[in-house]
């Protein structure tokens, strides 16, 4: 299956929990991550002040957080695609770290 290999070059937080991206192909994406800030990675970020720590690694060309989190960039590019499956994994998440 062919995966292709999208870079984000550049973000803006426009409120909470949810980041303006753009990617090397011209395309931006507005993308809420509250639904899937749950589980051992992604559940720290849910305290706003450490979500706004966000920046771009400068050798996987995607969003990544302090604590190791990211997503992968081809997940972020199409968002829409893939949001209420990751929805529906965090509430699992979110059930065996409550």
């Amino acid at each position: 299956m062919y995966h292709k290999l999208y870079r984000v070059t550049d973000f803006e937080i426009v409120k909470d929990y949810t980041l303006r991206v753009q990617f090397d192909d011209g395309e931006t994406q507005v993308i809420n991550l509250e639904p899937v800030l749950y589980g051992e990675m992604w559940g720290p970020l849910r305290d706003l002040e450490f979500f706004n720590q966000v920046s771009i690694d400068p050798i996987a060309h995607t969003l990544t957080w302090p604590n190791g989190a990211d997503f992968d960039p081809e997940t972020l590019r199409h968002w829409d695609r893939y949001k209420d499956e990751l929805a529906e994994r965090a509430k699992s998440w979110a059930r065996v770290h409550a």
